[in-house]
């Protein structure tokens, strides 16, 4: 029985396997960049999809999500060009496809803001815990003040609707 790397250099010359065998290990390696960068979660929520002209696409199932990796964009893309020298730049688009967090359920209460008009603002309910342990999936102190701070600002803002 042939093992699958030789039936493939069998119809493949050495060159494009191994071209092939460096976009597995790029692909392959977005989970590690992302944890080593302190956005562990990240790596659940995000995949990279092709390597276009150069320059990587990066799809993640939520525009949070997006708005995190953009944070840390230029960190991220240094690294990966310390192992793949041939990417110039990394671009970013939100899933056509659920991702593991959109599979996740959550219960939704309504809160009328203006009886009139009719809106409502929708609130997934978090416990304390459930609050803090988020928080805490991240190490960066500068971060996790800025979210809270950000959480705040919406809910102050929704109140004044």
């Amino acid at each position: 029985m042939k093992k699958a790397g030789e039936l493939l250099s069998f119809f493949f010359d050495e060159k494009t396997l191994d071209k092939a065998q460096g976009y597995s290990e790029l692909f392959a390696s977005w989970a590690s960049v992302v944890k080593a960068h302190r956005i562990p979660a990240a790596a659940d929520h995000s995949r990279i999809v092709e390597l276009e002209r150069h320059v990587l696409l990066i799809e993640a199932d939520h525009p949070g999500w997006i708005q995190l990796l953009q944070t840390k964009q230029r960190e991220l893309l240094r690294a990966l060009q310390s192992r793949f020298p041939d990417i110039t730049g990394i671009s970013f688009r939100l899933s056509r496809k659920p991702g593991p967090a959109a599979a996740v359920q959550r219960e939704v209460r309504e809160y009328p803001l203006d009886p009139e008009q009719g809106s409502v603002l929708k609130e997934t309910p978090q416990s304390q815990e459930q609050e803090s342990a988020l928080y805490d999936t991240f190490e960066d102190l500068e971060l996790k003040e800025t979210l809270k701070q950000l959480k705040q600002g919406i809910m102050d803002r929704n109140k004044m609707r």
